[in-house]
């Protein structure tokens, strides 16, 4: 999240939610510029290809503009709009039937001795395998990873967004961390994370 979103997200208050809720444009704006890169976070992740997580973040908003009067405040706010963004990409994925493929990376079997230069384009071959591995993962697998990890999500704050227990979380992440560590276990040479 930018610096100037992350501003704006700290004076979202409950005046500026209520301004929304009575149409006030200017706050509905402020509100957009706070949350949005988050929104697109998640979506990106989620579904794997930029212009249709654009789609959804902008549908996100459309349907927030008008949804918004129903928030009555009985969770945090992020909650709510969390909420909205897996309902929205749950829809998404149940349209298109299957998630989109996450394309292909090359990856680096035996990085060996590398120089500063070698071995920040290893780190960032790690980077883009780690992203390939998230999002192979079952949605139910990846989204719990996404809001721990990406967006710093207590394990209550998730149970809420995904409308299960504590236990399930926890359960979800174990599952996910297991499936990533066999998907990345080709990475056992830590010389690449060496400076």
């Amino acid at each position: 999240m930018g610096q100037r979103a992350s501003m704006i997200e700290q004076t979202i208050n409950g005046q500026v939610i209520e301004a929304c809720r009575n149409g006030d444009r200017d706050a509905f704006r402020l509100l957009f510029e706070a949350y949005k890169d988050r929104v697109f976070s998640i979506a990106i992740y989620y579904i794997g290809d930029q212009s249709i997580a654009d789609d959804v973040t902008q549908q996100i908003f459309l349907k927030l503009f008008t949804a918004i009067r129903h928030f009555r405040g009985d969770s945090e706010f992020t909650t709510w709009l969390y909420r909205l963004v897996v309902n929205a990409c749950a829809d998404e994925r149940r349209k298109r039937r299957r998630l989109l493929p996450w394309g292909d990376s090359t990856l680096m079997n035996n990085p060996g001795e590398r120089k500063p230069q070698e071995r920040s384009m290893a780190r960032l071959e790690i980077a883009e395998a780690v992203r390939n591995a998230i999002g192979e993962l079952k949605p139910k697998f990846r989204l719990p990873i996404l809001l721990k990890y990406v967006e710093g999500l207590s394990y209550d704050e998730i149970a809420a967004v995904m409308g299960c227990s504590k236990g399930t979380v926890a359960s979800r992440l174990n599952r996910g961390h297991s499936q990533l560590a066999k998907k990345l276990a080709h990475f056992s040479d830590h010389s690449v994370w060496s400076e």
